[in-house]
């Protein structure tokens, strides 16, 4: 099984759903420069490194919210020690979709592999994105 680590800096953001202009359906910018950002922080992670095509892929990821500034500083102590947790947007699917979408064809050949995946959020003082992907051959687990 080989395990791949990557941090992508700035508040967590989910996948938005595809606008239309009355002829074309498009992917909103917003979506398009995060999932550009994903890609960028996966290659600098480990290069041009693609999990062989058919490897099972296990997605993890940890999505850290900025704390408000206007959180008291009780609330802010319960947040930073994770007895209060982000119940807010982006919801946890979509940050999970923006993802598991940008790295499709980049890290792995296509998301249909991806047999497993986990997105949890909780709240920080430094916002960012924490990816886990392991990936291993059917083969070898049987």
């Amino acid at each position: 099984m080989k395990e791949i680590r990557f941090v992508v800096e700035g508040e967590p953001f989910g996948k938005q759903r595809p606008r239309h202009n009355g002829k074309v359906t498009y992917t909103p910018k917003e979506t398009h420069d995060r999932e550009e950002l994903v890609r960028w922080a996966y290659r600098r992670a480990c290069r041009n490194f693609r999990f062989p095509d058919g490897y099972y892929i296990d997605l993890r990821v940890i999505a850290y919210m900025g704390i408000p500034k206007s959180a008291k500083k009780d609330v802010r102590a319960a947040m930073l020690s994770g007895k209060l947790r982000p119940a807010k947007t982006p919801d946890w699917d979509n940050i999970g979709k923006l993802v598991a979408d940008a790295l499709n064809r980049i890290a792995y050949g296509d998301d249909r592999y991806i047999v497993d995946a986990v997105v949890r959020k909780f709240w920080s003082d430094h916002p960012h994105t924490e990816v886990i992907l392991r990936g291993y051959d059917p083969e070898e687990n049987t």
